[in-house]
């Protein structure tokens, strides 16, 4: 009965096999068949691939949120260049400048070998306050110190190292040696410039922009702006003395974006084989 059932079956079949007898192999029906199973299998593999990868959607949008700000993280290191002497400025297109920031940064003195001498310190912005000292000085008895041929008119005072490097930095003059001007004898300034090519610097932080194109560079001296010009003043060095060789352990924009690469610099090291060497990296801010 089921056999009966079976061969009744066998009827439905468009594709019947003649005997083995009367089969012929050939070459070509050997390459057709090996073709069409490379080709299945090829095409399954393809369908698997598309299946299991992701559907990335790109949309492009006009953000229209006014007052945010994007944050830029950093980690870099200046091993030929002090702290002291560094200073990390930031521009943008809407007219807005941030010169020598110092908030949310902090800086790691180093040794020519990379070896940190201290603990990293934030800096602070100091406000000018009077106070009264037991100590006393021929500074602070001089109530109209000289500009040293620097200043302006008869009444005006530079009773600071500070107060001389403003009054030579209005005129454009080159600053003189400081060790010559009595107001800086007993100021930091010497012993900052006797250590700026002696020691090497890590800045990390990060700082926060708006989000417009603009640009941020770290660059050593003391940075100002005269008649719409960004300048920086390394006196009483020239600017080929500085090696700005640097290594970026660290740097991205914006928050971390999952399976992204966001710090693609990270590890990259810039060599200044020629004196004041300028590495551009990022003329433009991300606004994602």
């Amino acid at each position: 009965m089921t056999s009966q059932i079976i061969n009744n079956f066998k009827r439905f079949d468009a594709y019947a096999k003649t005997l083995e007898d009367f089969r012929i192999k050939t070459a070509t029906g050997a390459f057709i068949t090996i073709l069409g199973g490379a080709v299945m299998v090829l095409l399954i593999l393809s369908e698997l691939h598309t299946y299991m990868s992701p559907n990335i959607s790109e949309e492009l949008f006009v953000d229209t949120s006014r007052g945010h700000k994007m944050r830029i993280n950093f980690d870099i290191i200046v091993p030929r260049i002090s702290c002291d002497y560094l200073v990390l400025d930031a521009m943008d297109s809407s007219g807005e400048q941030h010169l020598q920031i110092d908030h949310n940064i902090f800086k790691r003195r180093l040794d020519l070998d990379g070896v940190p001498i201290e603990e990293a310190k934030k800096e602070e912005i100091l406000v000018s306050t009077t106070s009264v000292t037991n100590k006393s000085s021929e500074i602070t008895k001089v109530t109209c110190g000289s500009c040293y041929g620097a200043a302006f008119n008869e009444s005006q005072c530079c009773n600071t190292c500070e107060d001389v490097r403003e009054a030579y930095k209005m005129r454009r003059w080159a600053l003189p040696d400081l060790a010559t001007i009595e107001q800086c004898k007993n100021d930091e300034s010497i012993e900052k410039v006797n250590l700026a090519l002696k020691e090497g610097c890590q800045l990390f932080g990060y700082m926060e922009v708006n989000r417009v194109g603009g640009s941020f560079h770290i660059a050593p001296g003391k940075s100002f702006t005269i008649n719409h010009i960004h300048v920086h003043d390394v006196q009483p060095f020239s600017s080929s003395v500085f090696n700005t060789t640097h290594i970026i352990k660290h740097l991205s924009f914006g928050s971390d974006i999952k399976n992204a690469n966001t710090a693609p610099l990270d590890g990259e090291m810039g060599l200044a084989k020629e004196g004041n060497k300028n590495n551009l990296y990022q003329n433009l801010y991300s606004t994602t």
